[in-house]
């Protein structure tokens, strides 16, 4: 009877050093530690989109629109991610609703912009190719489109965006821009690093 005493005792006493033991610091049973100790570094600052003729969420000034000469603004951004092998830009109306569809009214796209770059300079030219290898696209044709709201109504917001890809996009413009638009995107899924977001507002003046 004594023994019995004792041996439950004795396993009283080793059930939470057992336990105790299964374990690693952190809760973690068993095993090695993750690596890094589990933790993560900091995270890598922002892309940051700047473009200079108008702040952030403000009125476009008329020679960027068609109200204007249509001139593409000088547009610039900054912290690139880290294995960024292009850009994408697109420029949109969120406002605009085309053949009663979800697509919006395309004002710019340019992709397979190369991925040193940190902007486009202001007036950039005509022409299906750029003089960096891009390609560009909007519903005007191979051309900077600019924004063209009517005045009878609230301001529209054209939004811009550009994306930092971890590859160059295999899309030939298409005749339809909004088909090149949708292929664009489409190639462009899984491989964005990055994303930084402007958005201007116009109407026509009375």
């Amino acid at each position: 009877m004594r023994f019995l005493r004792l041996l439950l005792v004795f396993m009283m006493m080793a059930v939470p050093a057992m336990r105790a033991a299964a374990q690693t610091p952190g809760g973690q049973r068993g095993g090695a530690p993750e690596a890094g100790g589990g933790q993560r570094g900091p995270a890598p600052p922002p892309m940051v989109m700047t473009i200079t003729a108008f702040a952030d969420g403000t009125d476009i000034p008329a020679k960027y629109t068609q109200a204007g000469d249509q001139t593409s603004p000088a547009i610039t951004w900054t912290n690139t991610p880290p294995g960024t092998m292009s850009f994408l830009l697109h420029m949109h109306d969120m406002e605009g609703s085309r053949n009663r569809t979800t697509d919006d009214q395309l004002h710019w796209l340019v992709w397979n912009i190369p991925g040193t770059a940190t902007g486009l300079p202001e007036g950039i030219p005509m022409g299906a190719q750029l003089q960096n290898g891009a390609y560009q696209t909007s519903a005007s044709g191979q051309v900077y489109r600019g924004p063209g709201a009517p005045a009878n109504g609230p301001r529209h917001h054209y939004t811009f965006e550009v994306f930092a890809l971890d590859m160059k996009v295999d899309v030939q413009p298409a005749t339809d821009p909004f088909e090149t638009r949708t292929n664009v995107m489409k190639a462009i899924q899984g491989h964005i690093l990055g994303k930084a977001v402007y958005m201007g507002l116009f109407h026509r003046p009375q």
